[in-house]
């Protein structure tokens, strides 16, 4: 019973692992409230979907690990069940680092930018909320020297328009 609970207990902690991290636009780190940002003006060139690879952490390994060796020892006898219980926890280790690289990655696009004194940057984020096309108005904000592209807001009637 108590290897179930430790089994259980593992698995729940890989499953957690895999979920523990964002790189939306959408969403803001806590410490990155009330900075002051840098924001630049662009337009959009264009954008291509690309897949950020996962993390590893070595925990999905270390999970892994613990539940193959409990389930690999727990077969056969006593001699058999220590054998079986290593393999396991080496196949169980391998399996645990590869759910934790597929967990963690993410989609993304690259968006190439023309700033408005005509350099360019591209930026690799999350895909958010708002999908880009070339030829849209954006902003680039920059907070802790990590940057994050954004619509660019709308101009209220009769406003000026920013003059380069």
């Amino acid at each position: 019973m108590k290897k179930f609970a430790l089994v259980t207990a593992s698995l729940i902690a890989l499953a957690a692992l895999s979920a523990c991290s964002t790189s939306s636009p959408d969403v803001i780190q806590r410490r990155d409230t009330q900075s002051m940002s840098q924001v630049l003006d662009a337009n959009v060139l264009s954008v291509r979907s690309v897949t950020v690879e996962g993390s590893q952490s070595g925990g999905g390994a270390v999970a892994g690990g613990v539940v193959g060796g409990i389930a690999g020892s727990a077969v056969g006898g006593r001699k058999e069940g220590q054998i079986i219980g290593v393999l396991g926890a080496v196949a169980g280790a391998m399996l645990g680092n590869a759910i934790e690289r597929s967990g963690t990655q993410e989609q993304a696009v690259e968006i190439l930018l023309q700033l408005r004194n005509g350099e360019r940057r591209a930026v690799v984020q999350a895909k958010g909320a708002d999908g880009f096309k070339p030829g849209d108005a954006v902003i680039l904000i920059t907070t802790g020297g990590k940057t994050r592209v954004t619509r660019a807001p709308e101009l209220a009637a009769g406003a000026p328009a920013k003059q380069n």
